[in-house]
């Protein structure tokens, strides 16, 4: 009975991913051709995909609707500190486990919409419910919250190397960057007009219907965009057989790496320092809930402060790093994470919270582009995925020890935490400024070079 159930559960997979369908052998320049032949469909249904789904996040903000949410449910510091990791570090962490496989699939598509479906969208259809648990049964709803809110992260991260190859594959490269730009544009927007209306949600509506509605739209909108992905159209090229995961070579790789680049070294040096500074992110708004009682309107407005900051971050990394380089652009983004919490540790009332979050989302929109992209211009181009996994390694490691000491922090004094977090990220801006170089500027050499004895 047992085995019946494995080779079922292993038919199941392979019909999700769709791995008995056959592939037609196409050359390198008719996948490009097939490209190019479907750019404008692909465009338009994945411009879809990235409005509402952003349009949604805005409902279920990780920075200022969730932590009002935990609060009504919890006082103690250490959930926010939960929380704060689990939105920081579960999408980034997956990601190296889940490459390797992703690698021998040929289609993609299967992956971001059949198994994505299940462990990305599908969680979101129970944070309505925790809401509407939360008067009577308060632990459960706090269990089941954290439940689908984990089970979404972590679930979007596994598929994260599949959707990053199947956009590679629809979108010829010199048109991916207008592709990306103008979705984060529209995006950022839709999610700014989001945050008002949620922000209008909360304060119309009695608790806990205020949240069911907010997270319902939010599930609504995301499933939407599932569905709009769903239309992508990917060019299919059988895997080569050359292709296999080496487990101990891949490590020797990654050590070779970290040991013989001093460059990168410093660099994940001053990303780890830089994400550690931004322990006190997760406890703003608890910050200003518990400080300067502010209304749950008023957090909905603080989102609306944070998205328009991302969106002039992107813009900021999109243009100034074209010129100057993206290192520049990382400092930029490490000065307003100083005065970002060096405000919260001073502010004498809650309408100091505005220009906060609007600093905070300019950190975040340049963290978004400048330190994805910098990763990239470190290496050779044989080199590059490698380095590309280790960068966003250190980011979510990092993102997963912040909020723990936040945490701790914050369980003194909100002040001693977001002084901490301006001291940290001040230091991370001397170690970005003095101890790496700009790598487009500085000629790399290949760290697997044995030097002569």
């Amino acid at each position: 009975m047992g085995l019946q159930r494995t080779a079922r559960g292993r038919q199941i997979v392979r019909l999700m991913l769709e791995l008995d369908k056959p592939i037609q052998p196409l050359s390198d320049a008719e996948a490009e051709h097939e490209a190019r032949t479907n750019y404008n469909w692909n465009f338009t249904v994945n411009l879809l995909d990235g409005a509402g789904f952003w349009f949604g996040m805005s409902f279920i903000s990780a920075v200022t609707i969730l932590p009002l949410f935990v609060s009504k449910l919890t006082t103690g510091a250490v959930w926010f500190a939960v929380l704060a990791v689990l939105s920081q570090s579960s999408w980034y962490l997956p990601q190296l486990f889940a490459a390797g496989a992703t690698e021998r699939l040929a289609r993609k598509k299967p992956v971001v919409i059949n198994i994505g479906f299940f462990t990305e969208r599908l969680p979101l259809w129970l944070l309505p419910v925790a809401a509407l648990l939360a008067p009577s049964q308060p632990t459960l709803a706090l269990l089941l919250f954290f439940f689908a809110y984990a089970w979404h992260g972590f679930g979007a991260g596994v598929i994260a190397p599949a959707w990053s190859d199947m956009i590679a594959r629809i979108f010829p490269v010199e048109r991916r960057g207008w592709f990306f730009g103008l979705s984060s544009f529209i995006g950022t927007g839709l999610g700014a007009a989001g945050a008002i209306l949620s922000g209008w949600m909360l304060a119309t509506f009695p608790y806990p219907q205020n949240f069911a509605y907010t997270f319902l739209v939010a599930a609504v909108a995301i499933t939407l965009s599932w569905y709009s992905l769903s239309l992508s159209r990917e060019p299919v090229q059988p895997i080569p057989d050359h292709i296999r995961a080496k487990g101990d070579q891949s490590w020797k790789k990654i050590k070779a790496i970290v040991r013989r680049d001093r460059n990168f070294r410093n660099f994940l040096s001053s990303r780890l320092l830089a994400n550690l500074g931004r322990m006190g992110t997760g406890f703003l708004t608890v910050a200003a809930i518990q400080q300067w009682q502010v209304s749950d309107a008023s957090v909905g407005l603080y989102t609306a402060a944070l998205l328009v900051g991302q969106t002039l971050g992107n813009l900021a990394a999109g243009v100034i790093a074209d010129r100057r380089g993206h290192k520049f652009t990382l400092e930029l983004a490490q000065v307003a994470s100083i005065l970002t919490f060096s405000m919260a540790w001073l502010a004498p009332g809650p309408d100091w919270y505005y220009a906060i979050f609007l600093l905070m989302g300019i950190v975040n929109g340049i963290s978004i582009v400048s330190g994805v992209l910098i990763v990239m211009e470190f290496s050779h181009s044989e080199h590059r995925p490698t380095y590309v996994g280790i960068g966003n390694s250190v980011t979510g490691v990092g993102g997963a020890i912040a909020p723990l000491i936040g945490g701790v922090l914050a369980a003194f004094s909100y002040d001693w935490l977001f002084l901490a977090s301006a001291i940290v990220s001040a230091i991370a801006l001397v170690v970005l400024s003095v101890g790496m170089r700009e790598p487009r500027k500085h000629l790399q050499t290949d760290p697997f070079e044995e030097t002569a004895a």
